[in-house]
């Protein structure tokens, strides 16, 4: 009996050509089409990845119409975030699985609209939230969901860029808040909030406070004279309906004593757990702490034995099998309402409440 294969396509060639590597390396899929404004970028896919010429294409909705003829049954969408809702409702409305980058959407209402979209055409839509595919990361889940941390009841997640502007820099659509809806809270922060809202156990957000600057990033701008509308800082306290709390922080540029910092530290009744960057970079290490017979005790984690598929196989797994991949809609969207929780609460200066759905 023939194997099954998902042929997928990506829509977004900047760091979806790393999409299109990452599927590329999986037996269970088939890259079969890619489609970017940038012709060279198509060209260089197309020929890196053997597939026919016209399978590569400037206009997705082109590409969707194409779907008979090449056989594509998903598509990873790896866009500025504006058009992540306008197009993964147009694949899904085209009988195509989605994996979409994040941020899931510019708004929770954006994503809502998705989630909706995609129940109605019985297709797999998941969100790119990477960090939870970590070896580490899942060590970590599995410790708290064996109760050992007892009830957590306070946390920080953090990922803070001495200097580190995404993109091609900062006249890149990064900073530009009507391509991105916001800067490194919704670039960087996006993932130390969902990693650290799974690990909590997704409880429920019902007040925001936050913060937002953008010193750094504007006189930079200045200087060079570019565009730039959104923030180079922020951060916010979220109070969850458990009675939780947690403190988010992100920038691309701050007086910070280290070049990058990435961390997610979670604190319970029975112990606490964090995780952590090592040399600057995406190498990570947890350590879990607690008490026992008296006497405080830290061990470090070995996550080397944690088997974790990658975002890339999770998805075509999942839309193979039928199954609810490890990221859902409704995850993406929990997160969005916190994001624009954050965003209301920077601009008026008031703490923002959010209604339990």
């Amino acid at each position: 009996m023939a194997k099954k294969t998902l042929k997928i396509g990506v829509v977004g060639l900047g760091i979806g050509r790393w999409h299109a590597q990452s599927f590329a390396g999986y037996n269970r899929c088939e890259l079969v089409a890619c489609c970017d404004l940038n012709d060279h970028l198509v060209n260089i896919t197309v020929e890196k990845h053997n597939m026919p010429a016209e399978n590569g294409y400037s206009d997705y909705r082109t590409m969707f119409a194409d779907a008979k003829r090449t056989g594509l049954q998903a598509v990873s969408i790896a866009l500025p975030n504006k058009f992540h809702a306008p197009v993964a409702i147009a694949a899904v409305k085209a009988g195509l699985h989605v994996l979409v980058e994040k941020p899931m959407a510019m708004s929770a209402a954006e994503a809502r609209r998705m989630q909706v979209a995609a129940k109605q055409a019985n297709r797999t839509l998941m969100i790119n939230f990477s960090y939870r595919f970590e070896a580490e990361s899942r060590a970590m889940k599995r410790i708290m969901d064996s109760g050992e941390m007892g009830q957590i009841y306070f946390g920080r997640t953090v990922w803070h860029r001495r200097r580190g502007w995404p993109g091609m820099g900062l006249g890149s659509w990064f900073g530009n808040k009507t391509m991105s809806g916001g800067g490194p809270l919704m670039d960087l922060g996006v993932h130390r909030l969902d990693l650290a809202m799974w690990l909590m156990g997704n409880p429920k957000p019902v007040s925001v406070s936050a913060s937002a600057f953008d010193h750094l990033g504007q006189a930079q701008a200045k200087a060079e004279g570019k565009k730039f509308d959104v923030e180079d800082l922020g951060c916010a306290l979220i109070r969850f309906d458990n009675g939780a709390t947690l403190l988010l922080e992100a920038s691309w540029a701050c007086n910070s004593d280290k070049t990058e910092e990435m961390l997610t530290q979670l604190y319970g009744t029975q112990g606490g757990i964090v995780q952590r960057n090592v040399e600057g970079g995406e190498k990570f290490e947890v350590h879990a702490m607690g008490e026992s017979d008296g006497m405080r005790w830290t061990r470090e984690i070995d996550a080397v034995t944690e088997r974790t598929p990658t975002a890339f196989q999770e998805f075509v797994n999942a839309s193979l099998d039928g199954t609810e991949p490890l990221v859902t809609p409704q995850h993406g969207i929990n997160v969005q309402v916190v994001l624009d929780a954050i965003y209301k609460s920077a601009a008026t200066g008031r703490e923002v409440r959010i209604p339990v759905r």
